[in-house]
């Protein structure tokens, strides 16, 4: 009984396999050359920040002595300030109070020996 159809067959030899695997290229590197390199670059990063903590210590170390070392030129400076302010106010007295009679100049209004520092500050 022929129809007059020819039913499609396979070729000779048979299809070729299909490929179902899938074939992706590597893409970058590897987990274990990454957690390599943000191992090498943290390590870095401490080795840098120990660093400028040495350094910060050392400068710290370097202001406290300097200013160690200034502190008698500081004080003088100080000193030779209060005493050229004290004259000064001295001056200004003896001639505000040149026509009082018996004014000393420079005598404390207290009836004390022991020494009271100025508590008025005239600039």
């Amino acid at each position: 009984m022929s129809h007059g159809f020819k039913q499609d067959m396979p070729p000779a030899g048979g299809y070729e396999a299909i490929k179902y695997k899938r074939n992706l290229p590597i893409r970058g590197p590897g987990g274990l050359v990454v957690f390599g390199a943000v191992a090498a670059v943290c390590a870095f990063g401490f080795w840098r920040v120990g660093k400028g903590n040495l350094e910060k210590r050392e400068l710290k170390r370097e202001q406290a002595w300097s200013r160690i070392h200034l502190v008698p030129a500081i004080l003088a400076e100080q000193d030779r300030d209060a005493y050229r302010r004290q004259q000064a106010a001295l001056a200004r007295e003896r001639e505000i109070m040149k026509d009082v009679e018996g004014w000393e100049v420079g005598k404390s209004p207290y009836n004390t020996a022991r020494y009271t520092p100025s508590t008025i500050v005239v600039l």
